[in-house]
């Protein structure tokens, strides 16, 4: 069974930093590709970054381009989120996406603020 566990959601002031963590077992992480999601309150679930399992590339939000970096170590079964110069707009919970094929999970989220 998969499961995903985030961690490094807080409270951080604008222009501040931020490193996301999700750490995963019961599947092989390496087949999976891994994705992180986000949701303000009273929106939709976005997508803002993927690393794909064969190539290792990224994808990004044009939210988060620049700012944000997705990393995974494969041997520690951890895929990261690295959120550079938070702004107000970037406050949400933070989801841990594992998909491969018709398969999808998720974690349970991590809050991330941004505020004065």
């Amino acid at each position: 069974q998969v499961q995903l566990v985030e961690s490094g959601g807080d409270l951080v002031q604008p222009g501040g930093s931020l490193r996301l963590s999700c750490a995963a077992s019961g599947f092989t992480f390496s087949s999976y590709v891994m994705s992180w999601y986000r949701q303000p309150p009273g929106k939709e679930r976005e997508l803002v970054a993927t690393i794909t399992r064969s190539s290792g590339s990224t994808d990004y939000a044009d939210s988060v381009k620049g700012r944000f970096t997705i990393s995974r170590d494969n041997a520690k079964n951890t895929v990261y989120l690295q959120m550079n110069s938070l702004k107000p707009e970037d406050s949400a919970v933070y989801y841990c996406n594992a998909r491969r094929g018709t398969i999808s999970s998720w974690g349970q989220g991590t809050q991330v603020t941004v505020s004065s």
